[in-house]
């Protein structure tokens, strides 16, 4: 292309034609308007009639080098084409077209956080509906307790404590959290049954806050991170094993799982499901074998990932042999693997109420629980239950179940719950 430009550029300056025509009749055919003598223009163009005849007549070859010159000059014709204007925009379109992606970087540059803000509100939002039916039966009830009440007095005392009961805060922490309303009454720091709500959401929110245990998974230096999942049946075990599963896959996290569960038939292949959605490996012995050897082996490979899954067999809490089983498991693990399991975590049901309390405390008794995860919370009223479980046993709450789908399974975080459970909604 740019070869092609310069030789319509090099042949340009040809003017030959133009000369010709400035030799001929245009140029003395300008004497006539000179206003002098007529006489001596008439005389002027029938000399010059007669030399364009002898010119014509005369010199016949020199047409034919003219002619010859005209057809050699379609050539050059590019006088229209090589015009540098059709340069010019293609320089123009560079510039514009690296101009371009300055303004594209910094769309995208503000592009996340307004995509994330808008991740976070949405998340909120969702665990709020989640959390609507203890929030209908809790904290309506309170509203609806304190709307045009002027004072706090013995009668809006009580019936805040059933309310509170009701929503399965437990015995001892609404007494507790009475007698602390009480006591703020006497001193007068307390008169307005709005400022008694307000003292109630940070009442409960700590005791959340309040546990022996760290409120985070603390990881290994060295080797991989075990968790012992266990539960009785039906509490969803296997389902947040495999949600758990994701979260660390998502994190970059290679994860090895185990099924323990030798007892009930589908176990094992429910569990063989999650690991082929989450594209981990799973370590099984036939059904009927001892879970011990299960986790004995399968901790020979675990070195390998940065995660080990375990998954036990449900069994009810008053079971003495297989709580037995239970404290069997976690010797081999740690003669196995010193410091292992790392994390034993208790999945408990939060529809059952107050027995989800009776069990933890079993359990907490035979292997010491060091986190819980709370399923089902969007199918209950008595979400409370959070509250006493944490105030009771001072075990943290790892992760709560608000849905069905995988990311229903919610990193727990007790100010984003205490702020969706009291969240004032216009009807």
């Amino acid at each position: 292309m740019l070869g092609w430009f310069k030789k319509k550029f090099t042949k340009t300056p040809t003017p030959p034609p133009e000369e010709i025509l400035e030799d001929g009749p245009v140029v003395e055919e300008e004497t006539p308007l000179a206003p002098e003598s007529l006489p001596e223009a008439q005389a002027s163009a029938e000399t010059t009639t007669e030399t364009l005849l002898k010119e014509i007549t005369d010199p016949a070859p020199e047409p034919e080098e003219t002619e010859a010159t005209v057809i050699a000059e379609p050539v050059p014709e590019p006088e229209p084409e090589p015009t540098p204007i059709t340069a010019q925009p293609e320089v123009e379109n560079k510039i514009v077209a690296k101009a371009l992606p300055e303004q594209e970087v910094n769309a995208e540059d503000q592009a996340p956080p307004q995509t994330a803000e808008k991740k976070t509100s949405s998340m909120f939002q969702r665990l709020s509906q989640r959390l609507a039916k203890t929030r209908d039966s809790f904290v309506h009830q309170l509203d609806t307790l304190f709307l045009g009440k002027k004072i706090i007095d013995d009668d809006l005392l009580d019936e805040l404590e059933e309310i509170l009961i009701t929503a399965d805060i437990g015995i001892n922490t609404t007494l507790e959290l009475l007698d602390d309303a009480r006591r703020r009454v006497k001193r007068k720091e307390l008169s307005d049954p709005q400022s008694l709500k307000k003292i109630l959401k940070e009442k409960i929110q700590a005791h959340i806050l309040d546990s022996n245990q760290p409120a985070e998974l603390v990881m290994p230096q060295q080797g991989p991170f075990v968790i012992m999942v266990i539960g009785v049946n039906g509490v969803g075990k296997t389902t947040t094993i495999g949600k758990i599963t994701r979260k660390f896959k998502l994190a970059g996290q290679s994860v090895l799982l185990v099924a323990a569960d030798t007892f009930r038939a589908a176990a094992v292949s429910q569990l063989k499901i999650w690991g082929e959605r989450n594209q981990v490996p799973v370590i099984a012995h036939k059904e009927g074998a001892d879970p011990s050897s299960v986790v004995y082996d399968a901790l020979d490979d675990a070195h390998k990932y940065d995660v080990v899954i375990v998954d036990t067999a449900g069994r009810l809490h008053t079971q003495t042999n297989l709580m037995e089983e239970l404290k069997k498991i976690k010797r081999v693990m740690n003669k196995k693997m010193p410091g292992a399991p790392h994390e034993i975590l208790l999945v408990l049901d939060a529809t059952t109420g107050q027995n989800a309390i009776s069990q933890a405390k079993l359990f907490n008794e035979a292997v010491t629980i060091t986190g819980l995860a709370l399923t089902k919370l969007d199918g209950t009223a008595k979400g409370g239950i959070i509250v006493n479980i944490c105030r009771e046993l001072k075990i943290p709450v790892r992760f709560i179940g608000i849905g069905e789908k995988v990311e229903d399974l919610r990193d727990f975080d007790a100010g984003e719950f205490v702020d969706a459970l009291f969240q004032e909604t216009t009807n």
